[in-house]
């Protein structure tokens, strides 16, 4: 593995294409070429990052099972538990690594199965004297009352907050620290930027029959939202009568559109029970997969949107199409409330449904508002934009004192 490398990791792969439209954006802004850690490497290959980064998969212990007990092995008589992340990344691990490696932080704090790993490869970069940055990050602040995730946060050299309820939990975090913490004596340095993918640039693809550019109304769904309801099933039958309301009371037509592939976690399985059931009527289009750019050319030509997935609501957002959010934690409020000034109307936190009219009411709302909103939108969305490029110029900064190679 080449030195001065600026590195990327703790990227879960392209088929979340949420995940692809951070690094795709970040990609554009650092001057410097990166060095993507990913866990599916194969994924990016397939969509946009190939040309954009320089791709390294991690070793995965379901591919290697006898490795996968070693390793444990070594764990449980050593107590090395950093031995995980060394062998997964690999190379990059071995003699002197990269002097910066920014961890993709999204939401991946929002998952109790990402933080011992997040934690260990923090831990395990710093041990090796690399500085690492937490990217555009959403947290619940209540996650900040874990001394073990505090220890932990403190680490970093620097910490992103993509929205304004993150950012001043962190400011909170770090104001009520003295000492040592994480082991450092210094403090992580808290910025507050828009999310990188709200710079993402679109491509237009040609639009299959049955999507009115200007007259279509957006929708996506997933699991991960059906996951969290607090009614079994109350979402698609909120889904369901959304599709009904439009069919029936307005001219718009309806395109489905997924943002995540996995097949563990795939948007395309409840897109395609809504197509099926809706198909008949000649309204409804189902989109397949794409580039998180495709996606957002197709995003983009929405009158309106109603969304779960976060990275969609950011295209629809950025392209300044009026959005619903269906949501489930901090990161769908924190956007909002910077977006407009308030979360209410804009996120209908998908635990409050208990009604199937539940997300009609508030889709009434967005579309008796269309005009205002999309106003909204076009004077906020230039200095929104340029903010999230202060992401990039701050990457720029600390890879240049950090190497002490100024870029002209």
């Amino acid at each position: 593995m080449e030195e001065n490398r600026l590195l990327m990791y703790m990227h879960a792969g392209s088929g979340n294409h949420g995940c692809e439209a951070i690094v795709n954006s970040v990609c554009h802004m650092v001057k410097e070429k990166v060095t993507l850690l990913s866990y599916y490497g194969e994924e990016d290959e397939k969509y946009s990052l190939k040309d954009l980064c320089h791709i390294v998969s991690e070793r995965r212990f379901e591919e290697h099972k006898l490795a996968h007990v070693l390793y444990y092995g070594y764990r449980k008589i050593t107590g090395d538990q950093e031995s995980f992340i060394h062998y997964r990344y690999g190379d990059v691990m071995k003699g002197k690594t990269a002097p910066l490696a920014i961890s993709i932080g999204g939401d991946n704090y929002c998952y109790d199965n990402m933080l011992s790993d997040l934690r260990l490869a923090n831990l395990a970069f710093n041990r090796k004297g690399v500085k690492t940055v937490l990217l555009g990050c959403s947290i619940e602040p209540e996650l900040l009352r874990r001394e073990d995730i505090v220890a932990d946060l403190m680490r970093y050299h620097t910490i992103i907050a993509r929205e304004s309820i993150t950012y001043e939990a962190l400011k909170g975090m770090v104001n009520g620290q003295t000492g040592e913490i994480g082991g450092r004596k210094e403090m992580p340095q808290i910025l507050c930027y828009p999310d990188p993918a709200f710079t993402l640039q679109k491509k237009e693809v040609p639009l299959p029959e049955g999507f009115a550019e200007g007259n279509t109304v957006g929708i996506n769904v997933s699991p991960m939202i059906q996951d969290n309801e607090k009614e079994s099933g109350i979402t698609m039958e909120c889904y369901e009568a959304l599709i009904q309301y439009i069919i029936e009371n307005t001219g718009f037509q309806i395109a489905l559109i997924p943002h995540v592939v996995w097949a563990r976690n795939d948007d395309r399985k409840p897109i395609h029970i809504l197509y099926v059931k809706f198909k008949d009527t000649g309204r409804v289009v189902e989109i397949g997969d794409g580039t998180c750019e495709e996606l957002k050319g197709y995003i983009s030509r929405c009158r309106l949107f109603v969304g779960a997935r976060t990275h969609a609501t950011i295209a629809a957002y950025s392209s300044c199409v009026p959005t619903l959010v269906v949501g489930y934690s901090v990161k769908a409020r924190g956007i909002a409330r910077d977006l407009f000034g308030q979360e209410e109307h804009y996120v209908l936190p998908v635990q409050s449904l208990k009604h199937k009219d539940d997300l009609v009411k508030e889709f009434q709302w967005l579309l008796s508002r269309e005009k205002e909103i999309r106003e909204k939108l076009e004077k906020k969305m230039p200095d929104y934009r340029n903010l999230a490029l202060e992401t990039g110029k701050e990457v720029d900064r600390l890879w240049e004192e950090f190497t002490q190679q100024p870029r002209i």
